[in-house]
């Protein structure tokens, strides 16, 4: 009930500061028509809630359409949309169907949703000055997702600003075959407060916390992926950006990072700290915001000015400057290889560094946690991103006995880590299903480890060794620290398959990849 109050609440506050800053004076946009409340009829004849602000000039203009977040509605946008509409914009924002004031229900980026957009695209264009022939979509998570399957539904959208969306919903839910618990369950709790899910969406939902027919839920969200469209998306050529937070917990970075190569349209990719919408959030408040200052200028790059910015990759590493880069892979010039070597019986360490070793193990209970951990979904890593300070351990607290610990010698020099680590593990003892959780972290002389990056895997059926790409980072390691794997089994932002009493055996010939710059 807590949780329940907490959600009512964040978004009881998110819309009473987005319509006060919507309608003050000092904020107010020069040559616009001002808002205006109006109701799209959407597929079957579903009432959809929307408002409409533009500019009061004469003559055809560029539009945009903002399908509204999960458990927001479209009042979320009138900040961002007053300041569009004065920079030349037909501003459209919805609440998609299931959600608040709409009809419907919740279709959750589905052909209804799809069907949807394409009516608040043909009424955009039939009632207000838009220029058909420079629309584009927008929108931060759920309104990403719907705006970036739209493009490979309705030819008509020419440009796509995806803030905190996903391209893989099965990745998202099920990443190396481990659910995710806190985010799933959150969304699931906002459709429950303020929208009206359907029985397709609660039936996902209930198999996926029961972890049954995961075929069926898979299918569910392969339908709901851009990444199943991508060359629906790749023919149409709408130009695309995406800008999401390093420390994701819905959805993690990899998939977008993997879209982003495949995709052959006009492309920008920006990563920057922070989860999920995190990065975005004070412009929905009003306030000057450095991601939807830059969908301003790739709107105008691809629907008005056509001026473009050089190099398309824009990285905000978690402790260092901005960087960019023509490519994803321009970032890393070598991969340093990490071997796991022999346990210290001193200690309870073993060394994370030099040629892959054999001829040692170290088991773990397949059922204990310890304070290695993600954090809390949103609040660590939007914290972080705040603060510039990661969720950090205190690494002598670290149970030795429920996980394996391999620290680095501490470089005389900073290290530039870039890209996607990848950790390999060999395993034996083990049951036919099972959970690991690697962490990655940054280790001072105090004993004092800030949370890199990290990620859980799942297998079930046995096996002999397991392969995980951590989520992608850009870190700078300073000299003299030491960076440091810590492996367990449990982490309460997932569901596990560890069964009670069990046991897993990391061996020799685990090491880890990490790329550098």
């Amino acid at each position: 009930m807590a949780l329940r109050r907490l959600t009512t609440l964040i978004a009881a506050v998110a819309l009473a500061v987005t319509t006060l800053t919507a309608t003050s004076p000092a904020q107010a946009a020069v040559g616009t028509t001002g808002f205006r409340a109006v109701e799209i009829t959407g597929d079957g004849g579903v009432a959809l809630k929307a408002n409409v602000i533009a500019p009061s000039a004469s003559g055809r203009h560029p539009a945009v359409i903002l399908p509204s977040s999960w458990g927001l509605n479209d009042l979320e946008y009138l900040a961002q949309a007053r300041i569009l509409a004065g920079r030349g914009y037909v501003v459209v924002s919805y609440t998609p169907r299931g959600w608040w004031l709409s009809g419907g229900e919740i279709d959750t980026a589905g052909p209804k949703d799809m069907a949807d957009l394409t009516k608040v695209v043909d009424w955009t264009i039939a009632n207000t000055a838009a220029d058909p022939g420079r629309i584009g979509a927008a929108g931060i998570s759920y309104g990403a997702g719907i705006s970036l399957l739209g493009a490979a539904f309705d030819s008509r959208i020419r440009a796509v600003g995806v803030l905190s969306g996903w391209t893989d919903l099965v990745y998202s839910l099920y990443a190396d075959q481990t659910r995710h618990r806190q985010s799933a369950g959150l969304l699931e709790l906002a459709a429950q407060i303020v929208g009206r899910p359907s029985a397709e969406l609660t039936d996902a939902m209930k198999d996926f916390n029961a972890n049954v027919d995961v075929g069926d839920v898979m299918a569910w969200a392969k339908v709901r992926s851009a990444a199943t469209y991508l060359d629906r998306i790749n023919t149409n050529n709408p130009a695309v950006l995406i800008a999401n937070g390093w420390g994701d917990t819905f959805f993690p970075p990899n998939q977008v990072v993997d879209f982003y190569g495949r995709l052959t349209t006009p492309k920008r990719l920006e990563l920057r700290p922070g989860d999920h919408a995190i990065a975005e959030l004070t412009g929905v408040l009003g306030l000057p915001n450095e991601v939807w200052t830059s969908l301003y200028g790739f709107l105008d790059e691809h629907l008005a000015t056509g001026t473009s910015r050089p190099n398309p990759i824009y990285l905000k590493p978690l402790n260092a400057s901005a960087e960019s880069y023509p490519t994803w892979s321009a970032q890393a010039s070598s991969i340093t290889r990490y071997g796991l070597g022999r346990i210290r019986a001193l200690d309870g360490t073993g060394l994370l560094g030099g040629a892959v070793s054999s001829g040692w193990t170290k088991t773990l209970p397949a059922d204990r946690d310890t304070i290695a951990n993600g954090g809390t979904v949103l609040i660590s890593n939007g914290a972080a991103a705040i603060t510039g300070q990661q969720p950090s351990v205190w690494l002598p607290f670290v149970d030795r006995g429920r996980a394996g610990v391999w620290a680095a010698e501490r470089r005389s020099s900073a290290q530039r880590l870039r890209g996607i680590p990848r950790v390999h593990l060999e395993l034996s003892g083990v049951a036919a299903a099972g959970t690991v959780v690697a962490y990655l972290y940054d280790l001072d002389h105090l004993g004092n480890a800030k949370l890199i990056t990290h990620a859980p895997t799942t297998w079930l059926e046995k096996k002999s060794s397991v392969d995980l790409k951590l989520p992608a980072t850009a870190y700078d390691l300073p000299a003299g620290h030491s960076l440091t794997l810590v492996v367990d089994t449990v982490d309460p932002l997932y569901y596990d398959e560890n069964e009670s009493g069990e046991s897993i055996t990391i061996g020799g010939g685990s090491y880890v990849d990490i790329p550098i710059r």
